[in-house]
């Protein structure tokens, strides 16, 4: 079992999961408010935004980290 490819895997997992449970939250809030069906509405935004976030994640991150190994040689 290659711990290191599962690692990369559970990290962005949770960090799209958290990341997104966020945002949609946020971005729900100000578009819309604090209205009775909040909860509702930001589950759905939320559901649509991992959806995105999580391969997103699991295909930048490579390149960021590569990115950001540049900017720490020079």
């Amino acid at each position: 079992m290659n711990n290191h490819k599962h690692h990369k895997l559970i990290f962005a997992f949770l960090m799209s999961l958290l990341m997104s449970c966020i945002m949609s939250l946020v971005i729900s809030i100000i578009n819309i408010g604090l209205v009775s069906d909040i909860v509702n509405i930001w589950l759905s935004a939320w559901s649509s935004s991992f959806m995105v976030a999580f391969p997103a994640v699991v295909i930048i991150s490579p390149l960021v980290n590569k990115f950001v190994n540049l900017l720490l040689k020079s």
